[in-house]
């Protein structure tokens, strides 16, 4: 379903339209919206699904944690794109990059459960898929996801209720 969008690399100008995707979804607790900084700090690991006209219908994330853990996130599609296969095409194309890179597992928070089965994460019965002395160094971060993914008792309780999955590459 490629013919009607395509996938590029994030641009500092499409920081107003990734805030725009993800403003209705904060709304409705599903995403968590960043300050307009966080975004412009973090363009470099977004791509963005652009439709034939130019305009931007889609964005995601891939935030490397460490050697072998990546993050998916922010994944949105605008409400008209929904169900369309962008973000099917976003989630492979973000973990094609997570492969390039070496990665070797990559972790969502998600509500969209099903969708990320369809993909190959699974939910994750605990943390064990983190090495302890990773564990110690992970620690150190100052990303909320992080934290998010490690558990820790300054983001709870998950204040989403959202799900944490897994894929192995």
């Amino acid at each position: 379903m490629t013919d009607a969008f395509h996938i590029r690399p994030a641009r500092t100008s499409d920081v107003s339209a990734i805030k725009k995707l993800v403003a209705p979804l904060a709304e409705e607790r599903i995403l968590m919206a960043k300050e307009t900084v966080a975004y412009y700090e973090s363009l470099q690991e977004f791509k963005i699904a652009e439709s034939d006209d130019g305009e931007v219908i889609g964005c995601g994330a891939l935030h490397v944690m460490w050697e072998d853990l990546a993050e998916v996130r922010t994944l949105a599609a605008s409400g008209d794109w929904r169900g369309k296969g962008v973000g099917h095409v976003l989630v492979e194309r973000l973990l094609e990059e997570a492969r390039a890179l070496g990665v070797a597992r990559v972790f969502c928070l998600t509500f969209e459960v099903d969708f990320f089965k369809r993909h190959g994460f699974e939910v994750m019965a605990d943390q064990s898929a983190v090495d302890p002395v990773v564990y110690s160094e992970l620690l150190r971060s100052h990303d909320e996801g992080v934290a998010e993914f490690l558990d820790l008792a300054r983001v709870k309780p998950n204040t989403l209720g959202n799900t944490r999955m897994i894929r192995f590459l």
